[in-house]
């Protein structure tokens, strides 16, 4: 019988099984569906639907620049045991995706999925193939292809944390140290943006929602609550925006102030704080 490829696909959503594999299935089941799982069942591949719903807060991060250091790529490979991200071949898989991912230049996670692998296989059969292998939920959890000036990378030591900061107004200087103390700091205090004008209107919105509610609570009077709102909205914004935070290192001066004094003008225009678990 002819199978289409939209049952191809829906064998695929349902199982997380490659397109070809799904299809052989479907081809040697005459399109029964049920059967077709079992089928990939006796392969290892149900797994995947199997497990789908299951939490994976484990894994590795992963990141290489270029050479010119204006590019980087970031994988963060997500597993649901600890000891599984410790397997050569769920380590060994991750690196090879991200070569691929160095080679071949995808813009999204979705295109990465697609790419093929140095071995020929693509990367989510291959990813559906480790999950039948091990036993448990593996996927990518992120991926960041990132462009600046200048990007610096940060892995953290668990390996499972990762930073990308973008630094304009490079100038020739070596920026290397000072965008690693940024990267750490974005690791350690989470800011939400990099600006004040960066955060997300709605936050903004919200925070003053909760300012005014505190406000109210303490007993202020109604006609004092925007004022009070907009001045506990200051103070999100120094604790919650990169550039306004204090430096952790020495709270004596913001990460603006850090960057202008090591080089003038420099500063940061984005930035990616990825972490598994």
């Amino acid at each position: 019988m002819s199978i289409s490829a939209a049952d191809v696909n829906k064998l695929r959503q349902m199982t997380g099984a490659g397109m070809m594999d799904c299809k052989k299935a479907l081809t040697e089941t005459n399109g029964d569906f049920e059967a077709a799982i079992d089928f990939l069942r006796k392969k290892g591949q149900k797994v995947s639907a199997a497990r789908a719903d299951n939490a994976t807060a484990e894994g590795m991060v992963a990141v290489k620049v270029s050479a010119d250091g204006k590019n980087a790529k970031l994988l963060a490979f997500a597993c649901e045991t600890d000891p599984v991200s410790k397997v050569d071949d769920f380590r060994n898989l991750g690196q090879a995706i991200l070569d691929v991912a160095v080679a071949k230049n995808p813009s999204t996670k979705e295109d990465l999925l697609a790419l093929s692998l140095a071995d020929g296989r693509v990367v989510n059969d291959a990813i559906v193939e480790l999950t039948g292998k091990i036993g448990e939920k593996i996927i990518i959890h992120t991926y960041e292809n990132f462009s600046a000036e200048k990007v610096v990378p940060y892995i953290h030591s668990n390996g499972k944390l990762g930073v990308l900061v973008a630094l304009k107004g490079v100038n020739g200087a070596d920026v290397t140290e000072v965008g690693k103390d940024v990267a750490m700091q974005i690791a350690a205090m989470k800011p939400v943006a990099v600006d004040k004008n960066d955060v997300d209107p709605t936050m903004i919105e919200r925070e003053i929602e909760i300012g005014k509610e505190q406000a109210r609570a303490e007993g202020k009077p109604e006609a004092m609550l925007e004022k009070i709102a907009l001045g506990k909205l200051n103070k999100f914004y120094k604790d919650s925006t990169l550039l306004n935070q204090e430096f952790v290192k020495d709270n004596s001066k913001t990460i603006a102030q850090l960057l202008d004094a090591h080089t003038k003008g420099l500063t940061v225009t984005a930035f990616k704080r990825i972490q598994i678990g």
